[in-house]
């Protein structure tokens, strides 16, 4: 396999059909759709701007076309629906999630665009492009924030995009919200069997979200929560349970984020629409999927 291919041919077949091909009618040749896909992964893996794309792959305005086409019709979402969802169907899914978010900084040439400061973010449909465009100004500076849920082996289920100064906490419902792997028969599982955070995912809310749907809670408590809870007496209600066994699963997240900061267009933020580099971290957990349904050995997290 040269270093402009990234998927084996076991791995393509699965998502083959699911991308666009010809419609038949006269006019321009249709462009390969496994070239495309490649050197949009390519030019996410080498950090490198669309124009410096090598001849291999053709045009270059040609490959930035599919991959906003593939990223504003939610094509890459509808793939990864269908890819965890065999993947349930064949028992690859660990449904004890893990949540956390991590932080890429915004290069200046993602920032050269109008946004609406405070204006916030659409979570309930990822495919809507926000006015503040996911990012914010954090200490770091310039900034934007991915937020995960993960099953147990670390493969992503859910991606969100936020502005860099976001806090954790908010974001966990809309997570909640958009888990939805599909079965064949009945309706899409959104219930997990438990759900691991750190800290920042301690709250009232979350914990009442957690344990009105019967899903386990796998989150520590701060020592100011606690200290509140004690100086309340009786009223503050019992101590929270944490199994710190399962909690060292957590780390399959980090892991996780290790993997898609491999990919240095990810690492750092070059895209100026928030919903373009999104499909762009969706992309990468695609690739993930693929690896585990095809039995290839290039990714773990174990």
């Amino acid at each position: 396999m040269s270093r402009f291919q990234v998927l084996s041919d076991s791995q393509w077949s699965l998502i083959e059909t699911m991308l666009p091909r010809p419609t038949g009618r006269p006019g321009r040749r249709f462009s390969d759709a496994r070239l495309m896909v490649e050197a949009i992964v390519y030019r996410y893996r080498c950090r490198i701007a669309w124009r410096d794309l090598p001849e291999v792959f053709g045009r270059w305005q040609t490959v930035w076309t599919w991959h906003h086409r593939l990223a504003t019709d939610g094509i890459w979402d509808r793939v990864l629906a269908k890819l965890t969802a065999a993947a349930d169907a064949a028992g690859l899914v660990d449904w004890s999630l893990s949540v956390d978010s991590t932080i890429p900084r915004a290069h200046q040439h993602a920032t050269n665009t109008t946004r609406l400061t405070g204006a916030g973010s659409n979570y309930t449909n990822p495919l809507l492009e926000p006015p503040d465009h996911g990012i914010g100004r954090s200490r770091g500076g310039l900034s934007t924030k991915i937020h995960q849920l993960v099953d147990g082996n670390g493969l992503p289920l859910v991606t969100l995009i936020t502005p860099g100064q976001a806090g954790d906490s908010p974001m966990f419902l809309p997570l909640m919200a958009q888990l939805r792997v599909g079965r064949e028969k009945g309706r899409p599982r959104t219930r997990p069997d438990a759900v691991r955070g750190d800290k920042a995912y301690s709250s009232r809310a979350i914990r009442g979200h957690l344990r009105s749907r019967g899903i386990k809670a796998v989150i520590p408590e701060p020592d100011d929560q606690k200290g509140h809870r004690k100086r309340r007496g009786s009223r503050g209600g019992r101590p929270v349970a944490l199994d710190a066994a399962d909690y060292r699963n957590r780390n399959v997240i980090e892991r996780r984020y290790c993997h898609v900061k491999q990919w240095r267009g990810l690492a750092t933020r070059y895209d100026k629409h928030s919903m373009i580099y999104r499909s762009a971290v969706v992309l990468n957990g695609v690739i993930a999927w693929t690896c585990v349904l095809s039995g290839s050995p290039n990714y773990s997290v174990r």
